[in-house]
């Protein structure tokens, strides 16, 4: 049988053809797919928590947290955990603060975990920080999200006068109306406060060695608070432009490098020694041990209401790699995942 073969000009054609085809899939391509968001773990429904009798008067308590992909296992426990301690559960508004192409993937997750709660999630666009940035001394540090509690005076309503901001790595076993009534006594930021704080930790000899900058902590008591908790006065935030003082410093941190760490310092260069301290008892922090190695540890002496598991390890990550720290277990109870299959024997 004779064998057909194409002309130049066929050849022509056909290779047109070929490269046309192959240039509108890839422009078809760009169109049509987005980049997918990370698979998401899957939580059992929470029950659902009702208020009593007593709560029909009660006042809506404004709480806000990040919602990282990475971290979300642990904003779920911790609003389960606030859920299920809260004697007015349904008078519990959160709100969330996310990455705007993670918004309808994290939306029904919370909506199918949690079918009756009240919530919004608020697009968070890391362009506000991410050029202010400075490297620190952890990865997780740096994320634009952990830099989300600086503006939330100006992302949630105007409405919204008081606020409760919580980390993603805790679990609260008391009523958080207790924290959220606390008397601020004119405060922008209520805390549990630590009066012993060595702040040569927190900045760089640059920062101690410019006289300019050290005259900033002139007069002020050298006390740390962690920002994972803080009770904020919304109103007073706006009014004294908080959010640009902040990043003012994180300016100067661009320029110098005056600390290591990330979000924390600047809140202390502003607000050290000048928070309303609030009881130890909210919290217990610092249980994922320290920033590098995230080792075990013990809890403090003490009565508690807020377990928080700063510093690199989390419980999460131990527990299911079958090497838990003591402490881990009382953060297992309420994990949602459907995965889990935790228990003290482990």
């Amino acid at each position: 049988m004779a064998s057909r073969s194409l002309s130049y000009t066929q050849l022509l054609g056909l290779l047109s053809f070929i490269l046309l085809t192959s240039t509108m899939a890839v422009r078809v391509g760009v169109i049509l797919h987005k980049p997918s968001a990370p698979t998401l773990p899957v939580f059992r429904e929470a029950p659902a928590f009702r208020n009593g009798d007593q709560c029909l008067e009660a006042d809506q308590i404004h709480i806000a947290m990040t919602l990282d992909t990475n971290y979300l296992r642990g904003t779920m426990a911790a609003v389960f955990s606030l859920l299920q301690h809260s004697t007015c559960p349904e008078n519990l508004s959160f709100h969330f603060l996310s990455l705007a192409h993670f918004e309808n993937d994290l939306f029904s997750s919370i909506k199918s975990t949690f079918p009756y709660l009240n919530f919004k999630i608020y697009q968070f666009d890391p362009n506000l920080v991410r050029s202010k940035i400075s490297k620190s001394i952890r990865e997780a540090l740096d994320q634009p999200l952990n830099y989300a509690r600086i503006y939330l005076a100006d992302i949630v309503p105007p409405s919204v006068d008081r606020i409760i901001y919580l980390d993603s790595d805790l679990v609260v076993v008391d009523d958080i109306e207790k924290l959220w009534h606390v008397d601020m006594e004119g405060k922008v930021v209520a805390a549990p406060e630590y009066c012993h704080a060595n702040f040569t930790h927190y900045f760089t000899k640059t920062f101690w060695s410019d006289p300019v900058l050290v005259k900033v902590l002139e007069g002020k008591r050298p006390c740390y608070f962690n920002t994972g908790v803080m009770v904020v006065d919304v109103d007073k935030w706006r009014k004294g432009l908080y959010t640009q003082k902040v990043e003012e410093w994180m300016t100067v941190q661009k320029q110098k490098r005056i600390y290591h760490l990330g979000s924390l310092p600047p809140f202390l260069l502003i607000f050290a020694g000048d928070i309303k301290a609030v009881n130890h008892r909210w919290n217990q922090h610092g249980l994922g041990g320290d920033n590098f190695e995230g080792r075990c540890r013990t809890l403090h002496p003490g009565p508690i209401s807020l377990l928080h598991w700063s510093g690199k390890g989390k419980p999460w990550l131990r527990l299911d790699s079958r090497k838990p720290c003591i402490v881990d277990h009382l953060w297992a109870p309420y994990d949602l995942y459907r995965s889990s299959k935790h228990s003290l024997d482990e």
